[in-house]
């Protein structure tokens, strides 16, 4: 566990030094804080849209390069943590006699191409209203702790699919990193010509079925994911606008 905590805080250290080299150097740059809420979406939950009833807060910062009006692109740091828990859902029967569970800490590295649709990089003035879309590719670092302490092994039969697929899932070896996509929409929001305020909805498809450790036990045609919805503050470094003059409205 310390371990752990050393190398998130050292994560978050590299990634400060990042930002101020990047600050020295560029103009045209933001760096931005956000927090929010991750959702596991998997084998443990009924619901289509993720186990909000298991969601958990999460840092995530990041450092954007403005490329043109429309285009930018950002590296993201994220430091969260995944749940799942179907004990929490007793619709259908099973899931509470199943009792299956999952935790894990998450650290997450993107790099992301994030698209203006009004074209604004260049012109954030005071009370202007920006959306945005962004996809990429990114790592998450994960140490994934299932738990079946709390499986009726009397509800299920030897030979069901989730006692067989149980003993498979037991005996593998869980990913510590996944590859991931991400994509999604934000919306942004000037204070002021510096500071803005953002919110983004985020979903990673990982194309892995063991997220939350089990697979065959539960569902081995389909792959886990999860998604974040986050609130944060940008500050935008270099000039006020592409010919460092004030915007004509």
């Amino acid at each position: 566990m310390k371990a752990n905590m050393k190398n998130k805080y050292m994560l978050v250290f590299l990634f400060t030094i990042t930002l101020v080299n990047a600050q020295a150097q560029s103009k045209n740059f933001e760096i931005g804080l956000g927090l929010g809420a991750y959702i596991y979406q998997g084998d443990l939950t009924p619901n289509q849209l993720g186990s909000f009833k298991t969601m958990t807060p999460g840092l995530h910062l990041f450092a954007n390069k403005i490329a043109s009006s429309n285009l930018s692109y950002r590296f993201n740091l994220a430091i969260a943590k995944l749940k799942g828990d179907e004990s929490k859902y007793s619709n259908p029967e099973y899931r509470q006699q199943r009792n299956f569970k999952f935790k894990s800490p998450l650290i997450e590295l993107s790099g992301l191409a994030v698209w203006d649709i009004r074209g604004n990089n260049f012109i954030r003035s005071k009370g202007r209203f920006s959306p945005y879309a962004f996809t990429g590719a990114g790592l998450s670092f994960l140490n994934i702790k299932p738990d079946w302490s709390s499986f009726n092994a009397e509800f299920f039969t030897s030979e069901s699919e989730v006692m067989t697929g149980l003993n498979t899932d037991s005996q593998k070896k869980l990913p510590k990193i996944l590859p991931f996509i991400p994509t999604g929409i934000g919306f942004r929001y000037e204070i002021s010509t510096r500071f803005a305020v953002n919110t983004e909805a985020t979903y990673r498809f990982i194309f892995n079925d063991y997220l939350d450790g089990f697979s065959y036990a539960a569902n081995p045609k389909r792959d886990d994911h999860y998604h974040s919805i986050t609130l944060g503050m940008v500050y935008k470094l270099g000039n006020k606008n592409r010919l460092d003059c004030p915007h004509v409205k």
